[in-house]
């Protein structure tokens, strides 16, 4: 007898693959919503990472590769560890703790001790800023500079202190403000007569324009004014910027930035330019 094979009822195979198609575009838009809302988040939490007084922890390691150093013109490489803690105080005010840890290795000097390398003086920076700021987020408070170096090549004897303040505004996709500090020496931490004065001004204006995707391009130089030093050795002042990015490994974000400096001004025996690359971990609430 012949075969009797049934034929596929087309109507049911156009609504076959009319679900198959509906199901695979679904599929789709929710994971570009889901990549959309990952590079919206990222973006966000770019702009969050380049406020000094966020509520925000962070980790920064932050390498500079000082070119053109001291009498030698040799090359200095400072990695500045740089934690970031914000406590809140009641429900109008965060206290922003922030430390900056140097880790130092230098050339040395015609006639003196070989290349040192070590822990250089910690400084301790405490800022108090509203929890609801408006257009304008404002911060200050007290920063302590505690001689923690491992030899004497790579810090100062004394203990220092002094205020610091931060003010900047968001608009849009930019983050636009300044750091303004200065240190005065208050006590020393021996007596043998080999500490040194300190009056140090800071001033790091900072200028990040943000793209989607958590990319941003960035200017952040440190201005700083030695006002112990005779007149020609006085002022650093840098000029340049960098890229950097907001990305994630696995659940955990990290923002990675690459930066160059030209000191247009700079002491005697300062740094000519730095490479500044900086990994910094990232724990939003």
């Amino acid at each position: 007898m012949p075969c009797r094979c049934s034929e596929a009822d087309p109507s049911t195979l156009l609504t076959t693959v009319r679900r198959v198609v509906a199901g695979l575009g679904a599929a789709l838009a929710l994971a570009y919503a889901a990549h959309a809302l990952a590079a919206a988040d990222d973006t966000a939490l770019a702009k969050a990472s380049q406020n000094p007084v966020a509520s925000l922890i962070s980790l920064p390691f932050e390498n500079n590769f000082n070119g053109e150093w001291g009498p030698n013109n040799s090359n200095q490489n400072v990695l500045n560890v740089k934690p970031v803690i914000p406590v809140q105080i009641g429900d109008k005010v965060n206290l922003i703790n922030r430390a900056i840890v140097p880790f130092v290795s230098q050339p040395g000097v015609p006639g003196g001790p070989n290349r040192k390398a070590g822990l250089g003086d910690t400084t301790y920076q405490a800022f108090f800023s509203s929890q609801n700021p408006g257009k304008w987020i404002l911060g200050a408070g007290p920063q302590i500079q505690i001689p923690t170096h491992t030899s004497e090549e790579l810090g100062n004897e004394n203990w220092g202190a002094g205020p610091a303040f931060v003010a900047l505004t968001m608009p849009g996709r930019w983050v636009i403000g300044a750091l303004v500090a200065h240190m005065w020496d208050i006590a020393a931490s021996s007596n043998d007569g080999s500490e040194a004065d300190i009056s140090n001004t800071v001033i790091q204006p900072f200028v990040n324009y943000n793209f989607p995707e958590g990319w941003y391009l960035t200017t952040t130089p440190v201005i700083t004014a030695n006002w112990e030093a005779d007149n020609n050795d006085k002022w650093t002042i840098p000029l340049g910027g960098g890229v950097g990015r907001v990305f994630r490994i696995g659940t955990q974000p990290l923002n990675m930035r690459m930066a160059y400096y030209y000191n247009a001004a700079k002491p005697r025996f300062g740094a000519q330019w730095d490479l500044q690359l900086t990994l910094t971990l990232l724990f939003p609430k």
